[in-house]
């Protein structure tokens, strides 16, 4: 894959170069390094809160792949947890009670703890590789995941690992993967984006007022740059239910969303990081959200007439046995 600049330099320099060339070469250590850096910036890259904005959208993902029964389920593991986006907002939304959490990244899982603490709950976290998980067998009701199986070497054995921790009759439900198609179409929406603004911003009647130092759009340069080792995969919609069959899992089913909205969404967020953040401001991005909704409305109603492979995300749900 290609790279794509970031909405926010990361602090590269936070750890050796010597690391930072290894992680070329070993995708576990560039998960790790790469996500303890997203720790830091995460929930203002990805505009992520704690309210009904997110709680609503956590909810409405959910119940659109695994239905609104069966709540709250009374314990929750979120493999990939990232800064708790996910299982956090479910919690919020009455989704979940008991929260358990794991990360390959020790600063993802410290980012999950501090947020839950904010909200006035504790979570237990632990760091750990799906492909290992440091659980015993048939433990939570309910196993999620946001946007990291994309992320993992072995999807058929993290599948297995986290249908293994799932109690017989337990759901498992992974949302937010990319498609082959709608990542194609994304990343190229996003570097197009980025060569023309970057461009504009260096004429001089820009360059002042709009232009991001040179030192933070190289920095983010590099931080893109490794993103492309840690983004291993995109997905079909039906072989990823396949997959999900093969590692145990029953009543598989898919559904996927944006495709106008991606097509937005994905060129906006390069403009922000292209530009100097002090000239955006409130009204630019309730404007940018406020059209987003609008587009994933839209992308509601032509569900039934568009291919679902076009759509930019692919969820998955199943129960297991028992």
């Amino acid at each position: 894959m290609t790279a794509e600049p970031h909405p926010h330099p990361h602090p590269l320099h936070l750890s050796t170069p010597e690391e930072v060339e290894a992680a070329w070469q070993d995708t576990k250590l560039a998960q790790v390094l790469y996500h303890d850096w997203e720790s830091r910036t995460y929930d203002d890259k990805w505009s992520i809160s704690f309210d009904e904005r997110c709680t609503g959208y956590a909810r409405d993902r959910f119940v659109a792949v695994a239905g609104d029964s069966g709540w709250p389920y009374r314990t929750s593991l979120e493999v990939g947890c990232g800064t708790g986006f996910f299982s956090l907002n479910l919690k919020l939304a009455g989704v979940i009670d008991e929260v358990h959490v794991s990360d390959i990244s020790p600063g993802m899982v410290a980012a999950t703890r501090r947020n839950a603490a904010g909200l006035g709950f504790a979570v237990e976290g632990r760091t750990a590789d799906a492909e290992r998980l440091p659980y015993d067998d048939d433990t939570f009701d309910l196993v999620v995941g946001h946007a990291v199986l994309h992320h993992v070497p072995d999807v058929a054995l993290a599948l297995a690992e986290m249908l293994r921790v799932l109690r017989p009759g337990g759901r498992l439900v992974i949302c937010g993967e990319p498609t082959h198609w709608g990542d194609y179409v994304a990343r190229r929406l996003s570097r197009a984006t980025w060569e023309l603004t970057t461009r504009v911003t260096r004429l001089p009647w820009f360059r002042g007022a709009w232009a991001r130092p040179a030192e933070e759009l190289h920095e983010s340069s590099r931080a893109a740059a490794l993103e492309a080792v840690v983004d291993l995969h995109t997905f079909d919609p039906g072989r990823l239910a396949e997959a999900v069959r093969r590692a145990g899992g029953l009543d598989v089913r898919t559904v996927t969303d944006e495709l106008t909205a991606a097509w937005w969404g994905w060129p906006v967020r390069t403009f922000e990081c292209a530009v100097r953040e002090q000239r955006l401001g409130v009204r630019w991005r309730s404007f940018a959200y406020r059209s987003w909704l609008a587009l994933s409305r839209l992308d509601r109603l032509v569900a039934p007439v568009v291919p679902a492979p076009l759509y930019y995300n692919v969820s998955v749900t199943a129960t297991k046995a028992g």
